[in-house]
């Protein structure tokens, strides 16, 4: 028998922990987009003002140098060791416990997050590359962690009933919120950037080490435990040899074989092609439009000046609106499941949102070179279009990610939900390469 006891506590966790999942990105990201400018230059800003006290003599093109290719450091940093990372975790699914794979993340970014907010206040203006280079080290060790704490995770909920799956990635949708709302009290309240630093990496810090506490509290929860426990060795099957793990015809009480090896990687990525496919093009419109158009587009009233159409235009209709509605899309996916895994309808939404590209090119995007035609003018056109975004980006991506771990046997859920994750980086991937052509279009 299921026990139910402690299942809301376990919601909860789940919660927090998806909160967690989008929180240390965020943290740092959000901060540098409270500025109109483009995020890299706010980066490079609060990188250089945590610099106290750079000496006069210090060569500016060394800063200029810095400047002009942060960009691509920061997503080669960001990038690749996040796919690097989800090949390992799907490598080691079978050889290396859940257990040491989550802690070990969660502890590795919790003593990133404390460097990185030790730093703030250390004056680093006599090893200016150096300082640099740990920067750019520290995220690509946290973008490699926090992957596989993602994916294991997620990977982890894929045996536990869709409910439980949805509450862990609508929690990363409130962590996404949360970071938008302190970076806009950050832009009103505060006028010193390393204090703002400060802030959001201690914030990170606090909340990991809550994390660690919370997932120690999972063995202590029989509800979390009968979910847990182990199953048998993966094997690969073909077409409709096997129900799926919900059914109560499937075993769920047979020992994990102690010759572990890797999934079957052919036999997920053929039942879940179509669920893949909706994933990879919804975070691939999503991450074409977010954040390097809509970033862009400015008030039709900027020149009356005030802060309402400049300072707080795009963190207000851009970030907070959209992670907004995006965490209501995932929250609404609780009472509402539709469409099914199987039905046409849902792959049909996603290339629906194919539309919401030209919405948002043809919005007062500037600066324009090429397409001088601005269609819609008027403030409230991307302010719906970011809602539009933001609310079928949650509702049909948690539709596809809760659907995967469940349209396979119990024994290979978890390896399902480290793929699931690979879907999204994937889409994500291919969406944020070509925002750069886009916007050169545009």
């Amino acid at each position: 028998m299921v026990p139910t006891s402690s299942s809301s506590v376990w919601a909860s966790v789940a919660y927090c922990h998806g909160i967690s999942l989008s929180l240390p990105r965020s943290t740092g990201y959000l901060s540098s987009a409270t500025a109109p400018a483009q995020p890299q230059e706010r980066i490079l800003r609060t990188w250089t003002s945590c610099r106290r006290g750079r000496r006069r003599n210090e060569p500016m093109g060394r800063l200029m140098l810095i400047k002009n290719y942060f960009e691509s450091y920061l997503a080669v940093a960001s990038t690749v060791p996040s796919v690097l990372c989800l090949m390992a975790n799907f490598l080691l699914v079978n050889r290396v416990p859940l257990q040491v794979r989550v802690l070990a993340s969660l502890t590795i970014m919790l003593i990133i997050f404390v460097v990185m907010t030790v730093l703030v206040k250390v004056d680093t203006s006599s090893w200016t590359r150096g300082f640099f280079a740990v920067t750019i080290a520290c995220m690509a060790i946290i973008s490699g962690t926090s992957t596989i704490f993602n994916s294991s995770i997620f990977g982890m909920t894929g045996s536990f009933p869709m409910r439980d799956s949805q509450a862990l990635i609508s929690g990363g949708a409130m962590g996404g919120t949360i970071s938008a709302v302190a970076a806009l009290v950050d832009l009103a309240a505060s006028s010193d950037v390393t204090d703002s630093a400060l802030a959001f990496f201690l914030t990170a810090a606090i909340f990991l080490g809550f994390c660690i506490g919370l997932y120690l509290l999972l063995p202590r929860l029989e509800y979390a435990r009968y979910y847990m426990r182990p199953v048998r060795q993966a094997h690969v099957f073909t077409g409709e040899d096997h129900l799926p793990q919900d059914s109560p015809q499937t075993p769920l009480l047979a020992p994990r074989s102690s010759d572990s090896s890797t999934p079957p990687l052919c036999p997920i990525l053929k039942k879940t092609s179509g669920l893949g496919f909706c994933i990879i093009y919804l975070f691939f419109i999503t991450s074409l439009i977010f954040p390097a158009v809509s970033t862009n587009i400015e008030s039709l009233n900027k020149d009356s000046g005030s802060l309402w159409t400049t300072k707080f235009f795009v963190p207000l209709t851009t970030f907070l609106l959209y992670n907004v509605a995006d965490l209501c899309g995932r929250q609404i996916t609780a009472w509402v499941q539709a469409p099914g895994p199987k039905s046409k309808v849902l792959p049909g939404l996603v290339l629906l949102r194919t539309c919401l590209v030209p919405l948002f090119v043809f919005c007062n995007y500037q600066p324009r070179i090429h397409l001088q035609t601005v269609v819609f003018r008027s403030d409230v056109y991307p302010a719906v279009f970011t809602t539009l975004l933001g609310f079928s980006n949650g509702y049909l991506s948690t539709l596809a990610l809760m659907y995967g771990p469940k349209i396979v046997p119990r024994e290979l859920a978890e390896a399902t939900g480290v793929v699931m994750s690979f879907y999204v980086c994937l889409g994500l991937m291919l969406g944020s390469a070509f925002s750069a052509l886009l916007v050169h279009l545009i």
